[in-house]
């Protein structure tokens, strides 16, 4: 007789691949393709016999949460801002996510847009194309040797960043929670730390926790001169003050990968000549993002083995 197949609830359509090697192992159901009504008598009829969910980590469908048997969510990401990690405890559902793997592509994409907003690259791209070169020389960037880069959240990503950018000649601070055993500078105060930045670069996570904290204060702090970038989540950014800040030369340019709306971007922001605007590709290569895929397969075989998880949130 053939041993069936353990049920794994799919909850969002976080990355196809993923998904369909999912679907090759387990028993799975999708909730995300259903609509409201299905996917509550779906929760009824996997209730008590469903331990495990997959899901990325950036969104969730709280539905899911009143499946009584669910004890594992499987999370494709990073950040797990998407996740209610304390009503996951209370109800005692384990949760996994990608970390890691994603270092390299997420620190070159910082280290991509700290060149591309210190040199005006894009910018002198369209000055080349209109031919305005033909007429007078384009205005000057600025160079980075000797420059600081602050970074706000120095945890695998960071440390990548700085190996990345000492080469530069660039110098190092950073504001943790905690101070680090770290050859670089350290601020306890994002503030002073912005103060003491021409580059402020933001790996914060998302959650209540980091909800606005670089505001007028910090961009204040950074002044006229300084840039300002955010590889983290758009949440940790006060995006109208960040917007009147860029509107009135207060800071002098910024380099976005993330947002507050995902995947909205306003139109203040869209229409800034000193914004340098990408959409959240900071993961988003086929190697890492199959590397992420790994992952989730491996917390799931490790949780149906009852084996130790490979990579839980604790």
């Amino acid at each position: 007789m053939t041993e069936s197949k353990p049920d794994v609830l799919v909850v969002n359509n976080f990355h196809p691949p993923t998904i369909s090697r999912i679907d090759k192992i387990y028993q799975t159901h999708h909730l995300w393709k259903l609509n409201t009504k299905a996917q509550n008598e779906l929760i009824t009829k996997l209730d008590g016999k469903c331990k495990a969910a997959v899901t990325g980590s950036w969104t969730f469908n709280e539905r899911a949460y009143s499946l009584s048997s669910l004890s594992l969510i499987s999370a494709f990401g990073v950040g797990i801002d998407g996740i209610d990690i304390n009503l996951a405890k209370e109800n005692q559902i384990r949760v996994t996510n990608t970390p890691g793997v994603l270092n390299d592509d997420v620190a070159d994409i910082a280290l991509t847009l700290i060149l591309t907003t210190s040199r005006n690259i894009i910018n002198a791209d369209r000055y080349a194309r209109s031919r305005l070169w033909e007429k007078s020389p384009m205005p000057y960037g600025s160079g980075l040797a000797g420059r600081t880069l602050g970074i706000v959240g120095f945890g695998r990503i960071g440390e990548a960043v700085a190996e990345r950018v000492l080469p530069l000649k660039l110098k190092i601070a950073y504001h943790n929670r905690t101070k680090k055993d770290s050859p670089h500078k350290y601020f306890a105060s994002l503030i002073d730390l912005a103060h003491n930045s021409d580059i402020l670069l933001c790996i914060l996570p998302g959650g209540q926790d980091t909800e606005k904290v670089i505001n007028t204060d910090v961009l204040k702090a950074l002044g006229p001169t300084g840039i300002f970038i955010n590889i983290g989540r758009g949440t940790s950014v006060d995006e109208n003050s960040l917007i009147e800040f860029l509107a009135h030369k207060k800071i002098a340019a910024a380099g976005l990968d993330v947002y507050a709306e995902e995947p909205s971007i306003p139109k203040a922001l869209r229409e800034l000549d000193n914004t340098v605007l990408l959409p959240h590709i900071g993961s988003a290569t086929i190697e890492t993002r199959d590397a992420m895929g790994d992952l989730v397969l491996k917390n799931l075989e490790a949780f149906f083995s009852k084996n130790e998880l490979v990579t839980e949130v604790k």
